[in-house]
């Protein structure tokens, strides 16, 4: 081993395969293994990975005839990602300037080029339990689970919110390696000064924000959206007469979007001269983009476009898109795309961009709901 290489303890290279393996939507071969190992780790040696697999296989790894290796198993909890519902790869779909793949963010982003993206707007899963096919089923049928299917109101059916209080602290330390991982992944393909604004909730902000950070992400700040919703404030269950005037925690009236940077290379000036990124795109030239947005709730004519429960409204989203790209040129990307929505506010603003979505259900929605919400107007015009 090279000198200067870096020692790892076998519990760290342990952990980093069990990661990789845990999270990879197919069986991979030793050495797209080594790599995303050495993407979480830095340089390791081969010995070590290759000693790893040796050992534990079968107990925790299954080796196929092919070569190639898959974890066992529930191994790591929610880490372990059913993609059942990834049937097959369809060709990517355009829509003028957007582009929609079907298919595990992992494995597109290690496609890849380096230096190939110039920002990231995404509303990824908070936790990784809501997105379980489990949950995913109860959430279709609106039948219990871990989402919390609120009472209709003024003849109106709410959207379903996830019960993120229900997390372990398994579940919890799985949104850490989740999102440390990603990013990982995402660091050598961002262009330096690209942004990264990821829409989190205020119970498991600080896990994503801690990831972002420890992957190399250099944090920026936080974007509010003021919204009300739908999370807090309710009395003791099955105790509101005993304690009327007592509230379980503070009402949500607020959601962090969570703004991170690949680091600048020289000035900023330097920066926007080479890659036409490291700033944010003023809403008017007296006027600096601003960390506060009052937003409201996603309405009812815009959910009934695209039906996902964690839709945000265009309103919102074409104000985050529009800043993003500083000089208004280059490729923002979804790599969580869900319904569509990032991919349809860049389609009103003119932008480049493309989104990634595994899920058949929520790929095929996206497919109807891009054009739609693209031409769907804020103030109820369509």
């Amino acid at each position: 081993m090279d000198k200067d290489q870096p020692r790892y303890s076998p519990g760290q290279v342990r952990d980093a395969v069990q990661d990789v393996l845990s999270l990879s939507s197919r069986s991979l071969s030793v050495k797209e293994i080594e790599e995303r190992v050495c993407q979480v780790l830095g340089p390791t040696p081969t010995s070590s990975v290759r000693s790893y697999l040796r050992l534990n296989t079968p107990d925790l790894f299954v080796r196929e005839s092919r070569g190639l290796y898959s974890a066992r198993g529930q191994a790591t909890g929610e880490m372990q990602r059913d993609l059942s519902a990834l049937q097959k790869w369809y060709d990517p779909v355009h829509f003028n300037s957007a582009t929609l793949y079907h298919a595990d963010c992992f494995d597109w982003l290690e496609q890849q080029p380096d230096n190939s993206i110039h920002a990231v707007v995404t509303d990824p899963p908070y936790g990784l339990h809501e997105y379980s096919p489990e949950q995913q089923a109860k959430l279709r049928v609106r039948k219990g689970g871990v989402w919390r299917i609120p009472p209709a109101f003024d003849g109106h059916a709410r959207a379903p919110l996830p019960r993120f209080t229900t997390l372990t602290p398994e579940q919890l330390d799985d949104v850490r390696k989740f999102f440390f991982m990603w990013a990982r992944i995402l660091l050598p393909k961002l262009v330096p000064g690209a942004h990264v604004v990821v829409a989190s909730n205020p119970l498991v902000s600080y896990l994503v924000s801690t990831s972002l950070a420890d992957a190399g992400l250099e944090r920026r700040g936080e974007i509010i959206r003021l919204t009300m919703t739908m999370r807090g404030g309710d009395r003791p269950k099955a105790a509101h007469e005993e304690f009327p005037d007592v509230s379980v925690m503070p009402r949500s009236m607020w959601e962090p979007w969570l703004v991170y940077r690949k680091p600048i290379k020289g000035r900023v000036q330097d920066n926007l001269r080479n890659w036409g990124t490291g700033g944010f795109r003023r809403p008017g030239r007296e006027k600096p983009f601003g960390d506060v947005i009052a937003s409201a709730p996603t309405r009812k004519a815009e959910r009934d476009l695209a039906p996902h429960p964690s839709l945000k409204p265009q309103a919102f989203l074409r104000q985050i898109v529009r800043a993003v790209l500083p000089l208004g040129t280059g490729v923002i990307v979804d790599p969580f795309a869900g319904a569509g929505s990032t991919l349809a506010a860049a389609e009103a603003i003119g932008y480049k961009s493309i989104g990634v979505e595994k899920d058949n259900y929520y790929f095929d929605m996206a497919m109807e709901a891009i054009p739609k919400l693209t031409r769907f107007s804020p103030n109820g015009k369509r």
